[in-house]
């Protein structure tokens, strides 16, 4: 059976729950209705991810929700309440958008992949934060949308995230109508990549989970990080780039394994090296 683990233990059902299970850390936001990334949420999101950076036993993580929204984006009560500050909220607001910035560069620069089990409605930061991981696949149930617009404040750092997933078109059409989309159309899209039966969406994002976290994760590490990186650079410098990747690559035991085992026809037998 499944660890169970809150983020913080003295707090019985905090705000991100951990389970580890063959390898796949499950991350669940555990704050409903709204699931919405307060700095408490996310400073423990922040921290487990961290965590896993030096844990040799995780090699994938999906990241879940309880309830039905996954995540509404940041908590609008708690950012409205610091308006009686005598800056108006202008520092709580930095720090809460700092925070947000942080922890979704800490999905994508993460060394393991990052799956997220979307069922339910997923806004503003709560897109940004799908968005914002390696995979992710929804049930029909779930929807999206950047809603910042319809109430006088432009989801522009949700922004980031979305245009770096969908063509510029469909990224505006989503943050100038502020409209929630469903699933198929966020498939259609690119912000997901699949899309399942609501019964099926856990049995499916584990089987995923599962494949990745049998290949070497050397390997995994390697090619995760080239991916952004070489997404970011002009073509001739990505090759140049990658082509020093795939040299070091070739160098490593894991890659003489495998394609040893491949040539033999039998499994390989991973040293993550």
């Amino acid at each position: 059976m499944a660890e169970i683990v809150a983020i913080k233990p003295a707090v019985a059902d905090g705000p991100v729950l951990a389970s580890l299970d063959k390898g796949v850390l499950r991350l669940t936001l555990a704050s409903p209705p709204a699931n919405a990334l307060s700095l408490a949420t996310m400073a423990a999101l922040a921290a487990e991810l961290e965590r896993a950076r030096s844990d040799r036993s995780v090699r994938v993580i999906i990241l879940a929700a309880s309830g039905k929204v996954f995540c509404a984006g940041h908590d609008l009560k708690e950012m409205t309440a610091r308006r009686a500050d005598a800056d108006r909220g202008k520092a709580f607001f930095e720090e809460t958008f700092a925070a947000c910035a942080k922890l979704m560069q800490a999905i994508v620069r993460h060394p393991l992949p990052v799956i997220a089990e979307v069922d339910g409605l997923a806004t503003a930061a709560g897109l940004q934060l799908v968005a914002s991981c390696d995979l992710a696949i929804a049930s029909h149930e779930a929807t999206f949308c950047t809603p910042g617009v319809n109430i006088g404040l432009f989801c522009s750092t949700p922004m980031v995230a979305l245009s770096r997933n969908v063509s510029r078109k469909q990224a505006m059409e989503m943050l100038l109508t502020g409209e929630t989309i469903d699933a198929a159309t966020a498939r259609e899209f690119g912000l997901i990549n699949r899309v399942v039966p609501r019964e099926y969406l856990n049995q499916i994002v584990n089987k995923y989970a599962q494949t990745i976290a049998s290949k070497s994760s050397l390997v995994i590490k390697t090619g995760k990080e080239a991916f952004y990186a070489q997404a970011e650079m002009g073509l001739a410098d990505a090759y140049s780039y990658t082509g020093r990747v795939m040299v070091e690559n070739m160098l490593a035991r894991d890659a003489q394994e495998g394609i040893g085992a491949f040539i033999g026809k039998r499994k390989p037998e991973w040293t993550d090296e």
